[in-house]
């Protein structure tokens, strides 16, 4: 674990024991879920070793922020914490790991969102940022906005004190050599499927308190140009949360995540229509999305702490604790 992440660590559960001294022992169930991207996935196309590294990471994600919540922390806590620690990893399409725009830059979107108050913020299309989804958090709380983009979004996060690094800590080979792929495979006029761009981090917890939140981070897509906006900013898209309902996090290819309105379409058939958590997430996501043509997954979780990790393509690195304790880690659809 890096020095950044163990200091954020510390930085959350001081703030967590703090507030715990205050609102006493913790009241109700806890459970958390995260996912750190959905696509085309194979065991033949990966190797035990990375599959491994990347378990251990989705493991050290969710058991932090599920620290955060049996300490009596907030969900809003929780996601940050389990999202930072995924920005932080190499192996995502998210801070650190970020694919590269056609520039061959690293343009950065997050968004958080409190379900006890309907609360956002989001920030779209920045640079250098090393969490964004602290920068997110940031806009939600210290702005009267929901959406930041941009140079204007950057000078906020400077104002706010937020980490900036410089171009080479984002920097995996790994995403460069996809970026030259896309790139010949453009210039051959040769058609990439949406499927092989889906990559995203996000978070979705229930604390104590009751309370949910879910924040959701991505570096978008390879190859984007003119300052391509996916689903994660938009909230309502990629990442909704509202205690009367569900805490939603989506991957997937965003423009069909946008025009389905998937996180809260998700929530709205819980509280209109009375269906299951699971019922709403297969409803969107197996049915909904996939007659678009849309491909990706969600993660979710409602009050009552029932957690739905659905997707429609050959695997999404995903992780949970339930409200039993109960630790899963899956990457294939067949786990």
């Amino acid at each position: 674990m890096k020095m950044h992440t163990i200091a954020m660590t510390l930085f959350f559960l001081a703030a967590v024991l703090a507030g715990q001294a205050h609102a006493g022992a913790p009241a109700g169930p806890v459970a958390i879920a995260i996912h750190a991207g959905a696509g085309s996935m194979s065991r033949e196309d990966s190797s035990p070793e990375i599959d491994a590294e990347i378990r251990a990471t989705l493991e050290q994600a969710v058991r932090a922020g599920h620290e955060v919540l049996t300490s009596g922390g907030s969900s809003l806590d929780a996601v940050s914490m389990a999202v930072t620690i995924l920005e932080d990893a190499p192996f995502f399409n998210a801070g650190r790991g970020a694919v590269f725009n056609s520039e061959g830059v690293n343009e950065l979107d997050a968004s958080i969102m409190d379900g006890r108050t309907l609360n956002a913020g989001a920030v779209a299309g920045v640079h250098n940022v090393r969490n964004p989804v602290l920068l997110a958090r940031k806009v939600m709380s210290g702005s009267a906005h929901v959406m930041l983009a941009g140079p204007g979004a950057e000078a906020f996060a400077r104002e706010q004190g937020i980490v900036f690094e410089d171009d080479a800590y984002f920097r995996t080979e790994r995403r460069w050599q996809q970026l030259q792929e896309a790139k010949a495979m453009e210039t051959a006029q040769a058609r990439r499927e949406p499927d092989s761009w889906l990559s995203t981090v996000g978070a979705v917890a229930l604390d104590a308190q009751g309370n949910l939140a879910a924040a959701t981070s991505t570096g978008g897509m390879t190859n984007k140009r003119w300052g391509r906006i996916g689903d994660v900013p938009v909230i309502g898209a990629g990442t909704y949360a509202d205690n009367n309902s569900c805490a939603v996090s989506a991957t997937g290819h965003g423009e069909y995540f946008i025009r389905a309105t998937a996180a809260r379409d998700i929530c709205a058939r819980i509280e209109y229509t009375g269906a299951s958590l699971q019922e709403a997430a297969d409803q969107v996501v197996m049915q909904k999305l996939v007659e678009m043509g849309g491909r990706g997954g969600i993660i979710a979780v409602d009050p009552q702490g029932h957690l739905s990790l659905t997707f429609n393509t050959s695997g999404m690195h995903r992780a949970s604790v339930d409200t039993e304790g109960e630790l899963y880690i899956g990457i294939y659809n067949d786990e």
